[in-house]
């Protein structure tokens, strides 16, 4: 999004610039836009006119009158079209139908084995996304896109797992292709946990440039956000901190193929482990919170011991990307102070001052919806760019 305090950049934009500087949601009328961009009223007007023309813009009352007639407000319109956003995670999917912010609409989970292969999983979204289309009373064409997250490695350019290592039969499948045979829109993948992290900073932490989302459940990976941007790597891989080699940690076998990984020794099936060695059963991450929250305290110190190790890793990477927050989420993260307690008592201890002096580790504020609304995210960043909308007027104009 461009400044609105470059009057020169404003200058030559078109009507999808000037949707960007809407995008805050604040009404505005043509006279404050054009002080605002130094464009020509009747620019103003005319762009304004086409954006109005497809529903992004509405009108929204009018400003106080300094003679005459009172002048018209305008303000983007956030339910002119809606998004699906799908947080598919090893054994459970979760869909949501939002605005153009993101803001869930209607919403659909249930248990999911992402073992039984791209075919059943992917079905699931389409007839679930059906499902809420018609409960929110929506149309299919007002669909503007489909955003999916999944619990491994992605080609986020073709939407193509990559190699997943819990995901069979899903490497190099054609996800976008397996919804479009439905729903005519683009249709975007990405990891679950960077979906996550786009997620929670749009809703929690918008101003902050530079944050690292950590899930903890389980698997254990990060999403990383620099200079305000997701940061995925060359080939997708960026921020998978299960498989880095905890320091100090029984050399587990990981289900990469390793010993010692983090998701090895910190993740819910290690904790579960771990318990199950005291005599202490534990059937999913759920219990693990639930025995926590109850004040079960060999539960507790597992957890937190958990947090220690992920602490470790996580202080190699405040040296390495010097972020301003870090949240930590996932199912474990439910279960009080006692993971967070641990991450930042080695974070804290093991990183230099002049990183942690302003640093936040806190708990993730959008839960279970923090995949969906980032999913619905990364779609409209991309649908409702400056060159986007003004394609999309182009078209409108030459029909």
């Amino acid at each position: 999004m461009r400044r609105a305090d470059s009057s020169s950049a404003y200058a030559a934009s078109g009507a999808g610039d000037l949707l960007q500087l809407l995008r805050d949601e604040r009404p505005r009328t043509r006279a404050e836009l054009a002080k605002l961009t130094g464009l020509a009223r009747s620019t103003v007007g005319a762009r304004v006119d086409a954006l109005l023309a497809t529903g992004l813009l509405a009108p929204s009352g009018e400003a106080a009158s300094t003679g005459g007639r009172p002048p018209a407000r305008f303000a983007f319109n956030p339910s002119a079209r809606v998004v699906i956003g799908a947080d598919i995670g090893a054994t459970h999917g979760r869909l949501a139908l939002t605005d153009l912010s993101g803001r869930p609409i209607a919403e659909i989970g249930q248990p999911l084995d992402i073992t039984t292969g791209p075919g059943p999983v992917l079905d699931w979204v389409v007839s679930a996304s059906q499902q809420l289309l018609g409960e929110a009373g929506r149309e299919p064409r007002e669909l503007i896109g489909v955003g999916i997250g999944l619990p491994g490695p992605v080609d986020h350019s073709s939407g193509r797992p990559m190699r997943p290592p819990i995901m069979p039969g899903w490497d190099g499948y054609d996800v976008p292709e397996h919804v479009r045979h439905t729903f005519d829109v683009p249709v975007l993948v990405d990891n679950d946990v960077n979906i996550m992290a786009l997620g929670e900073h749009a809703t929690a932490h918008p101003d902050v440039e530079h944050l690292l989302f950590v899930k903890v459940a389980t698997g254990i990976g990060a999403g990383i956000i620099s200079s305000g941007r997701l940061h995925r790597g060359a080939v997708g891989a960026a921020g998978d901190l299960g498989h880095v080699a905890a320091l100090h940690a029984p050399q587990v076998l990981c289900s990469c193929g390793n010993t010692g990984c983090l998701e090895a020794v910190a993740s819910g099936p290690a904790i579960s482990s771990s318990l199950k060695d005291l005599g202490i059963a534990t059937a999913s991450n759920r219990d693990i919170v639930d025995l926590v929250r109850g004040g079960n305290i060999p539960a507790a110190h597992a957890v937190r011991e958990a947090g220690r190790m992920i602490g470790e890793v996580l202080a190699t990477c405040v040296s390495l990307l010097n972020p301003e927050v870090i949240v930590i989420g996932g199912s474990l993260a439910q279960a009080g102070e006692s993971l967070i307690a641990g991450v930042r008592e080695v974070v804290y201890r093991r990183s230099l001052p002049l990183a942690t002096g302003s640093l936040q580790i806190v708990a993730a504020t959008t839960g279970e919806q923090a995949g969906v609304i980032g999913a619905a995210t990364m779609v409209v960043q991309q649908v409702l760019t400056a060159d986007r909308v003004d394609s999309v007027i182009a078209r409108q104009s030459a029909s």
